[in-house]
């Protein structure tokens, strides 16, 4: 796999796709991706986020620019069966890297191109980021019929979705491979991805036609809708049938609640979601997280603790990177018992496979030499 990408979605994609067995071949230049750059790391090159997002791939330095860098660019393509890109088309189109240059190269590849905006779009080539498409794609605009103020989320939320719409769309395509031989052109395009995600619940009553309703879903949008405090800390309790709400309140010191016909229904736990998120703040309040942890374990109500971003890298697993040193390695979510996912390659440092890449690919040495000397191969990576 050709991995032509920067900075999130993109790379997440091609990490993902690594950990699932992939030989993943990152091209990149001398200046260092912001991957590599969000916040500090052990290593120049290596930020705490680049540690994981770059594992289970292999790094060569060129100038796709110029015309000896591509034409090493397409000896590497030649031999991938996917590429993946996020460079914008305009980019891609200058550097003689587009889909139509690789596949005259390579008839069955399976080339992934992703960027904010359809190719058949006037915006296809405007840049994109993570909060630009939040707000594009209706997010925004549901946190502030939540709050009364348009905000984006505390994560990049986009970029990640679209990573994992890349991930699967490259599989799906690699799939139909398989069964037809031929190769394809797979396009993700951050805002109706987006677009997409969002509206599954926020269409909502507005989705029939005429509408039934206003867009957004809601008990999602309902501003009491989030963790509740307690006595000694944060956790969250999300009663979700009369059961639940029964025995909340019964054992809460509620009684006067118990069998309300503001709960009766899951309509009219929709349509009273604000208040009733309302009465069980109020009523979580007073004990502890641990007393409502057992209370709520004990009766079947969905619960858990607010967890802690230290807290959670605290229990991830160690690794050691051979110039990093010590670090927590995020496993891979998906569990295959019988072929277990693969996060073994540390992330490389910039060209760090400049050499064994180009030889692997066809490049004889001297051909290699000449690339350093046109300035084409850029030699980065410590040795």
């Amino acid at each position: 796999m050709l991995d032509l990408s920067s900075v999130i979605m993109a790379p997440l994609a091609t990490q993902i796709l690594g950990d699932l067995g992939a030989e993943v071949i990152l091209v990149e230049g001398a200046v260092l991706d912001i991957n590599r750059l969000m916040g500090v790391g052990p290593h120049p090159h290596l930020s705490g986020t680049a540690l994981n997002l770059l594992r289970n791939k292999r790094s060569v330095a060129l100038d796709f620019k110029s015309e000896a860098g591509r034409g090493a660019v397409m000896r590497i393509a030649a031999t991938c069966d996917v590429v993946v890109t996020n460079l914008r088309p305009g980019a891609l189109a200058r550097a003689g890297l587009t889909y139509q240059d690789v596949s005259a190269v390579r008839p069955d590849i399976v080339y992934c191109q992703a960027q904010g905006y359809p190719l058949d779009s006037p915006r296809a080539d405007d840049p994109a980021y993570d909060d630009i498409m939040q707000s594009a794609s209706g997010l925004a605009d549901a946190a502030r019929r939540q709050t009364g103020r348009a905000q984006i989320s505390p994560t990049i939320m986009a970029d990640k979705v679209c990573g994992l719409t890349i991930a699967y769309s490259v599989l799906a395509a690699l799939y139909r491979r398989a069964v037809t031989g031929e190769g394809e052109w797979v396009e993700v395009p951050m805002e109706p991805t987006m677009v997409a995600f969002t509206l599954v619940e926020h269409g909502g009553d507005a989705i029939p036609r005429p509408p039934l309703g206003p867009a957004g879903y809601a008990r999602i949008l309902v501003p009491n809708r989030r963790p509740q405090v307690t006595a000694d800390g944060w956790i969250h309790v999300l009663p979700y049938s009369q059961k639940h709400y029964d025995a909340l309140f019964r054992g809460g010191g509620r009684p006067d609640l118990v069998g309300e016909v503001r709960y009766s229904t899951p309509q009219a736990r929709i349509a009273n979601a604000n208040l009733l998120y309302e009465w069980v703040a109020d009523l979580v309040r007073p004990q502890t997280t641990a007393y409502w942890l057992e209370f709520c374990r004990r009766h079947g109500i969905p619960v858990t603790e607010v967890a802690n971003l230290e807290d959670l890298v605290d229990g991830l697993p160690e690794a050691q990177h051979p110039v990093g040193g010590s670090y927590k390695t995020i496993p891979p979510p998906v569990r295959f018992h019988h072929a277990p996912s693969d996060a073994s390659r540390p992330a490389p440092l910039v060209g760090q496979h400049n050499t064994e890449v180009l030889r692997e690919v066809g490049l004889s040495f001297e051909e290699i030499e000449s690339l350093r000397e046109a300035g084409a191969l850029i030699d980065v990576a410590v040795p």
